[in-house]
Order: structure tokens, then sequence, then C-alpha cells
């Protein structure tokens, strides 16, 4: 199965192409960038697929992140995959930012619990709890550093994300010395890609995920309604 993947939802554009049968992807673009995911990325996907040896015709499956991040970004990353998707004919599926974002670091040292934080602004961040070995995850949600900080402190776990720094530095208040695996802004699109094979098919639309009412002007929230389900 080949895959193409689109990360739009945090302060980068990723986009690759996947073939099942390697873990090294067979294209792949990533820029980091805070505003114009909407400009950036179809561009992105036309040059990372053309790179591909008959393009668009090899892509099996769409994935792309469906947050928690940007709310508009998470929009651009979902209309872009559904768009492609449907002209041409393969399903869509969804991956969450956080869990791409645990992955790797669970796959390198899955007995440690991984602490996957977003920052969401305004003293909060999006935050969820892996810990592997079988074990059930915690559900995503938002909360203030402070909180995520103790949550870090008594799961004994490791940080990663942008946020990473803001938690590791609000612990040092409440005593405890906190190991920051990645302080990345955004996961390897790799993974992405890879988290992709795993999902269940669903309808071809997979649900954004915000967590949080979006710091919104009625043009956002206008945009929303229009990706809702």
């Amino acid at each position: 199965m080949r895959l193409l993947a689109i990360d739009t939802a945090l302060p980068a554009v990723s986009v690759c192409v996947l073939d099942d049968s390697d873990k090294i992807p067979l294209a792949v673009e990533s820029a980091p960038m805070t505003r114009g995911h909407a400009e950036a990325v179809m561009p992105m996907i036309e040059r990372v697929v053309g790179a591909v040896e008959d393009g668009f015709s090899t892509i099996d499956r769409i994935v792309a992140t469906t947050g928690p991040g940007s709310f508009t970004g998470i929009r651009v990353g979902l209309a872009a995959a559904r768009s492609i998707g449907l002209a041409l004919g393969k399903p869509v599926v969804g991956v969450s930012t956080l869990r791409a974002i645990a992955t790797p670091l669970m796959l390198a040292r899955g007995g440690t619990p991984v602490l996957a934080c977003i920052d969401a602004r305004h003293g909060q961040v999006y935050a969820q709890l892996f810990y592997g070995g079988g074990a059930l995850d915690t559900a995503p949600r938002v909360m203030p550093v402070a909180e995520a900080a103790a949550l870090a402190k008594g799961a004994g776990c490791r940080l990663a994300g942008d946020a990473a720094p803001a938690i590791a530095k609000a612990a040092l208040d409440i005593g405890a010395q906190l190991e920051i695996a990645s302080d990345a802004v955004a996961p390897d699109i790799a993974f992405v890609a890879m988290l992709g094979l795993l999902v269940e098919v669903g309808d071809g639309r997979p649900r954004p995920v915000y967590l949080k009412a979006v710091d919104a002007t009625p043009m956002a929230t206008s945009m929303a309604r229009s990706i809702a389900p």
C-alpha cells in the first residue's frame, strides 16, 4: 500500500509519500511556518507526489492529521486530504497529532511513558499520556501548564512536543525534573504515514479534534461548520 500523508495542524506543513514496504518515504518535504498553510500545502503535495514515478496514480490511501492543533491548520489539511481522496476515489483516514508525536519515542523506549504536549496558548496545553506496553493511554485533554506538569510528575514520564520546555519549567516549581525527549513543533510526517496504515477506513471524512473552543472570529466559526460532519 502506498500512502500520501499530510500534516498542517501545527506550525509546519509536511507531506510525504510512503510505501508500506519501507520505513523511509519515497518523497518528503517539510517547512516550518506559523501562517500560510492553505497557500503552501497544495503546491507541496504536487511537488512531493510528482517526485514519485507515476505520481497520483500510485496512491492507495490519504492520511491527514486531525489535531489537536491550529484550528485553521487542521481544517486546511483535512480539506486537502478529502479533496484528493475524492478526486482519486481513494480512502482518507485521520491520525492524532499527539499520537504521531509520541509514537517514535514509544518505539525507541517503550517502557517509559510519554506525555505528548502541544502549546494551546494562553497558558494551556493539549496533552495526552501514552504508556505503551499494552496499558491504556489517557484521553487527550486541554489543561493548564501547571496541571500538565503535575500529571507528568505523577507518571514519571518524558515530555515531547513544543510545550515540553514550558511544562519542564513548571515541573521544577513542584520539585520534579522531567526529561524533554523532543521539543519538535510538529510530528515526523513519516510516522503520520505509518500510523495511517493502521487506521481503520471509515466514511472517508476523518473528524477534526479541537478540544477547546477556537479563538475565533465569526468567519472562522463559519469555516468550522463547513468541515463539521
